[in-house]
């Protein structure tokens, strides 16, 4: 179940990419993913869900992300790792659907994954802290 749900993170997180950096629609990057990846039906709502939350919800999670990374204008955080903050912190604050721990986790995977050498430790220690505003 958690791989499934890892693609679905995986192709959301592209979708935000693609529409963070070249400013696509949305809906059209993840049609065109979810044509390509043929995710399970519920996995590719899974996956419109973060990117529409996470879309919907922009302003405030990305000012989650500027009090808890200060040294960082958002704009300047580079692309990956600012939508793998905004995926997580929808996932944490917002969206409530999995256990903290685990919304970390995930994206501290997709870090060390996508992202440079020290983007897990970026992302876990913005993350650790967001994640105090949690009470579960």
């Amino acid at each position: 179940m958690a791989g499934v749900r890892r693609k679905a993170r995986v192709l959301a997180l592209q979708a935000l990419y693609e529409v963070d950096s070249a400013g696509h629609k949305a809906e059209e990057v993840l049609n065109r993913l979810l044509a390509e990846e043929k995710l399970p039906e519920e996995n590719a709502n899974f996956a419109q869900e973060l990117v529409t939350g996470v879309i919907q919800n922009k302003e405030k999670i990305d000012q989650n992300i500027q009090s808890f990374a200060p040294a960082w204008p958002v704009k300047q955080i580079p692309v990956i790792d600012r939508n793998i903050l905004r995926l997580a912190i929808f996932e944490i604050l917002i969206d409530n659907k999995v256990p903290v721990k685990v919304a970390i986790n995930e994206a501290v995977e997709l870090a060390k994954t996508f992202g440079s050498d020290n983007s897990f430790k970026f992302v876990n220690g913005v993350l650790g802290s967001v994640s105090t505003l949690v009470n579960r």
